[in-house]
């Protein structure tokens, strides 16, 4: 039942820790935070953290593929980032576009689905394309789903999901008696995906920033004090064990 998850060469008291192999999370969403202090601590310019940033995204993603989870949500840019300086917005459109590029063989290779969430239209042209092709390229693949949560934010999300429903209403294709949450799901963005079992936030932020917010009712939350590209498969692991070991009860009582 349990597995002994070691790597190469060395061992830490974080990878000596057993994972129990039929109790990974499905879904795992990390707020990438911490960059731009990451980078301030090195007398460098934020764009300097994001682009050390991106070095993290491969190793989670690799790891993640690796234990078999079956989804992976990055929140990458939020709907309020816009308000950022120019500059650093373009870096961060720029290092996306990289990305995809330079990472798009591997992930395809591993069977990854290259996935978006949020209101991608609003990007550089460049960038929806580059997501769309992504897309339609890995879309058949098996593995682990990646989804990128760009121009992404959690209560316009929700309001997109009940304005749609107020078309079917008005259009009297359902009644108002008819709406669920089953409804409210299926015209969100993560449609068809489990809620994320658990929330990561490294670099010592305690707050949802506007993530997953109908997702979440069930999410358990990890924090880290390491920011985000200090942040490594190690520590994934460690939130890892700490969910196994943790009682979801979901509201019920054992």
């Amino acid at each position: 039942m349990f597995k002994l998850f070691t790597k190469k060469n060395t061992i830490s008291k974080i990878e000596e820790k057993q994972l129990d192999m039929s109790n990974i999370p499905k879904h795992i969403a990390i707020i990438m935070d911490g960059n731009g202090r990451w980078a301030k601590e090195r007398n460098m310019p934020r764009t300097y953290g994001h682009k050390a940033g991106v070095e993290t995204i491969r190793e989670i993603v690799k790891e993640c593929s690796e234990l078999g989870v079956k989804y992976l949500t990055l929140y990458a840019f939020s709907t309020e980032n816009w308000a950022r300086p120019k500059e650093e917005v373009d870096t961060l459109m720029k290092l996306l576009v990289q990305y995809l590029r330079n990472e798009f063989e591997e992930l395809n290779k591993n069977n990854v689905v290259i996935n978006s969430i949020g209101d991608i239209s609003k990007l550089p042209k460049v960038c929806h394309e580059e997501l769309n092709k992504a897309y339609e390229k890995t879309k058949n693949n098996t593995g682990l789903t990646l989804n990128l949560a760009l121009n992404y934010g959690g209560r316009v999300e929700i309001v997109n999901s009940v304005k749609e429903i107020a078309k079917l209403v008005e259009e009297n294709k359902i009644k108002v008696d008819d709406i669920d949450e089953k409804m409210i799901e299926k015209y969100l963005y993560t449609s068809g995906m489990p809620d994320p079992d658990i929330i990561i936030r490294p670099s010592g932020e305690q707050r949802l920033s506007n993530f997953l917010l109908w997702q979440c009712a069930y999410s358990e939350f990890w924090y880290s004090d390491v920011k985000w590209p200090d942040f490594t498969k190690q520590n994934l692991v460690e939130a890892i064990f700490d969910y196994q070991n943790r009682d979801r009860r979901f509201g019920k009582v054992k």
